[in-house]
């Protein structure tokens, strides 16, 4: 399928693009689109595991305020960027050397659905955990990685639906945003994060105002407008409604599931494990789009129930009917590996298999030599 996305922000148009348009002149033409949106993947994580050194439990920044050092901020504020320019030229780079592909639309879409929760997960270490005076509970953080997802998630529903992927203009904002914190950080301090500055709110407390304003009054009502507007033109790419509302089936499910893990843990485990278990959301949710992304771009259609939705449901079971005990967070670490293994197979086996089906390399733009 014809890759179509549309991008209407003012600050993508007017600021961004200009400034990926420059950048891109400087990309030598023989560097594969595709290693472009690795490399950005790659610095995501490096600076993810780097600040999670740091800032295990997410409390550095509220009890010690000192313990991440300066660097560390600044070298945030820095990966971001790269990241962020990179995720947005390698498409640039896919047209300069006539080399876009499937291959190329589906490991840009299936690492930013990865992406996406990480990028979250490291912004946490600079807000940190509620102490009591200042600081986010781990409630809050999972609601926020909820939203956040569910924002990813409705853009390529859409997608799904209507053929078009209309770029939410949450992405440049929450990118521009996430820099602007974490160079603030760097500068100022942590604290600046623990002291209220208008009204008695804290600025994480706008920034959640922000987020959930965008998410409910921006990003939501512009997918049904799209999809609507699909459907009056009668462009829509499924007849029925329950063709249309399939691949929502399991990432709800998958919510569902979670959110009565975090609800009804005996040892409140999101409290006692924060970190791993929002890693483990964001790589679970992950896994789910990218199968709708695969079924959206091959016309297929997505399975009703994903197979992760049934070792989740066993391992949730026990937790909440206090069978795994003290074994919950063990069970917990156990299944947040696995979980992440599985994704990371099931992304070599679809880009393998791809890169044989279309006959080129990932990471290169020579062509492969017909056995």
């Amino acid at each position: 399928s014809q890759y179509s996305a549309v991008d209407t922000n003012p600050l993508s148009v007017y600021i961004m693009q200009p400034i990926w348009n420059k950048i891109i002149k400087i990309v030598p033409l023989w560097i594969a689109p595709n290693l472009l949106t690795f490399s950005g993947f790659v610095m995501i994580l490096v600076n993810y595991f780097l600040i999670s050194f740091y800032d295990w439990d997410y409390t550095a920044s509220g009890t010690s305020p000192g313990l991440v050092p300066t660097w560390v901020w600044l070298f945030s504020a820095f990966t971001t960027f790269c990241a962020y320019a990179l995720d947005s030229i390698d498409g640039k780079q896919a047209r300069r050397t006539q080399s876009s592909t499937p291959l190329g639309e589906l490991f840009d879409h299936g690492l930013d659905s990865w992406a996406t929760s990480i990028f979250v997960l490291s912004f946490f270490s600079v807000c940190s955990r509620d102490n009591g005076k200042t600081g986010v509970s781990v409630y809050t953080m999972y609601i926020y990685l909820s939203i956040v997802l569910f924002n990813f998630m409705c853009s390529h529903w859409e997608k799904y639906n209507t053929g078009v992927l209309f770029l939410p203009w949450g992405y440049d904002i929450s990118q521009v945003v996430l820099i602007a914190a974490y160079l603030l950080t760097g500068a100022v301090g942590v604290e600046v994060w623990q002291k209220p500055f208008l009204f008695g709110y804290y600025i994480t407390d706008a920034l959640v105002i922000l987020l959930i304003g965008f998410s409910l009054f921006l990003s939501f009502p512009q997918t049904l407008y799209n999809v609507h507007r699909a459907h009056l033109k009668k462009t829509l790419k499924n007849d029925s409604l329950y063709e249309g509302l399939l691949p929502l089936v399991s990432p709800l499910l998958l919510f569902i599931l979670l959110t009565v893990w975090v609800v009804l843990s005996p040892g409140n485990i999101l409290a006692k494990q924060p970190r791993l278990f929002l890693w483990m959301v964001g790589v679970a949710f992950s896994n789910v789009i990218c199968k709708v992304i695969v079924c959206q771009m091959s016309s297929t259609r997505p399975e009703l129930f994903h197979w992760f939705l049934f070792p989740l449901a066993l391992v949730v079971y026990a937790a909440i009917s206090g069978l795994l005990g003290w074994m919950e967070e063990v069970v917990l670490a156990v299944f947040t590996a696995l979980v992440t293994a599985a994704h990371v197979h099931y992304g070599v086996c679809v880009g393998r298999q791809l890169s044989e089906h279309l006959n080129i390399y990932i990471f290169s733009l020579k062509k492969r030599v017909q056995e």
